[in-house]
């Protein structure tokens, strides 16, 4: 699966961005979709994922914060984030489980400060 992520920047203290990630195959074929993050000197982390039934979960450092949904039409899984703080800044990473085959985007940073 190839996924194409999108939507990073700098945004101020309780700011919002979305990120995209299209993916390369129906989104309802896709097993588990994900969105992961990694600041610099820290292990990559799972931020927010939703799987083919509809199910999401959070990190407890996002919750009621971030929102991940999906767009079966076009493929492609969003991160909502709102309310950001200078500790989201990251690179994030959508990720994708398949038939037991886990594939990655490209990284898209996104820095949150003043």
């Amino acid at each position: 699966v190839q996924l194409q992520a999108s939507g990073g920047g700098l945004v101020q203290p309780g700011g919002s961005l979305r990120l995209s990630c299209a993916a390369s195959v129906n989104i309802f074929s896709i097993n588990y979709m994900g969105w992961y993050r990694q600041a610099p000197g820290k292990q990559r982390e799972l931020v927010a994922g939703i799987t083919s039934g509809g199910r999401t979960d959070y990190a407890d450092a996002v919750k009621g914060r971030f929102a991940i949904s999906r767009d079966s039409a076009k493929n492609t899984v969003y991160l909502q984030m709102n309310s950001l703080k200078p500790a989201d800044t990251a690179v994030y990473y959508c990720n994708v489980l398949r038939n037991g085959i886990r594939s990655w985007g490209q990284g898209t940073q996104v820095t949150v400060s003043s």
